[in-house]
């Protein structure tokens, strides 16, 4: 019986192999994942002996668990892009790069003769989302993943739309203003206001004019330390009422409304599902996220969409790369 699925989270930093179960539960929680092995990434050493890790990975976890590839369904794999999810190959990311036209899929296939199925990071957490978290039920949505980066997975007519050649859902590339934090390569765009490292240099930058007029704030210090100042502690201080840290959480607030009411008259979505920052600091921002909504966004479209927070925390990475291995 095809009683387990195997997803693999392919990162800059580390790599997972993930056991999980073969079909999917009405209410999923952390039962469904059954086993799971880390390794770092390890760059410098090359794809080849990556793939070695995870093979030996992928053995070492069907062995303690008596499973063989006979009982699997398939094997997800969840890898930033550019890749080619028909032909399973990945096409160099930024943060993998000697991972140069990689037949990924077929390496895999040969060795354990199942279906293996590859999409980016950014789809892989719209599956998980959908299968497993605040997406159920829906038909229409995006999922914006509002980390280091912003990258949009889209579920439509309830199935992932990926585009011509994978890159659909680069909504961080948008453009909002001329000039502002960059992000993507593109100063003012979506990523460079709505991303962990947008945050901080939005921070940053007023910091800089608040001080010259004389304002204080916490921040003020932890720009002097070598760690210096993130979205985390942005989100601490504007938690302590720092009027700095609040100021930037309602620019970004209005920046992520504005971005939001495009891809809502675009899409006509039923939710827009966001992870990461919006998913711990929403509350600092939802009120300039709906203002911005009800000024800029078609009304018949806005009433029918449901603005959420992601259900699946720490785990999406997880629940990521096993929900591929479904599609």
């Amino acid at each position: 019986m095809k009683e387990f699925s195997l997803g693999l989270d392919i990162g800059g930093t580390k790599c997972a192999v993930i056991l999980g179960r073969g079909e999917i539960p009405e209410k999923c929680d952390e039962t469904f994942i059954i086993d799971k092995i880390i390794f770092p990434t390890n760059q410098p050493r090359g794809w080849e002996a990556v793939m070695f890790d995870f093979f030996n990975s992928i053995d070492t976890i069907l062995n303690r668990n008596g499973i063989s590839s006979d009982n699997l369904i398939g094997i997800g794999i969840s890898c930033g892009g550019p890749l080619d999810s028909v032909e399973g190959v990945i096409k160099c990311p930024p943060n993998l790069p000697d991972w140069d036209e990689v037949p990924i899929c077929s390496l895999l296939r040969k060795k354990y003769g199942v279906k293996v199925n590859l999409q980016n990071d950014a789809n892989a957490c719209a599956i998980a989302e959908w299968r497993f978290g605040a997406g159920r039920g829906y038909n229409n949505l995006i999922f914006l993943t509002f980390g280091t980066g912003m990258g949009a997975g889209l579920i439509l007519n309830g199935r992932l739309y990926s585009g011509t050649n994978d890159m659909a859902g680069e909504v961080g590339h948008i453009r909002l203003e001329k000039n502002g934090p960059e992000g993507y390569g593109k100063s003012g765009s979506f990523e460079g206001f709505c991303s962990g490292g947008g945050l901080a240099r939005l921070a940053k930058a007023l910091l800089s004019e608040h001080t010259k007029k004389g304002g204080k704030s916490s921040l003020s210090e932890l720009a002097k330390k070598s760690d210096g100042i993130t979205a985390k502690s942005v989100a601490m201080a504007a938690r302590e009422g720092d009027e700095l840290a609040l100021k930037v959480y309602k620019i970004c607030g209005d920046k992520l409304g504005q971005g939001l009411a495009i891809l809502i008259d675009i899409l006509n979505p039923e939710a827009v599902i966001i992870g990461s920052i919006f998913e711990r600091s929403g509350d600092l921002m939802i009120d300039s996220v709906k203002k911005t909504l009800r000024k800029e966004a078609l009304s018949h479209s806005l009433e029918c969409c449901k603005i959420i927070p992601a259900m699946l925390g720490d785990s999406i990475g997880d629940f990521a790369a096993l929900g591929v291995a479904f599609a």
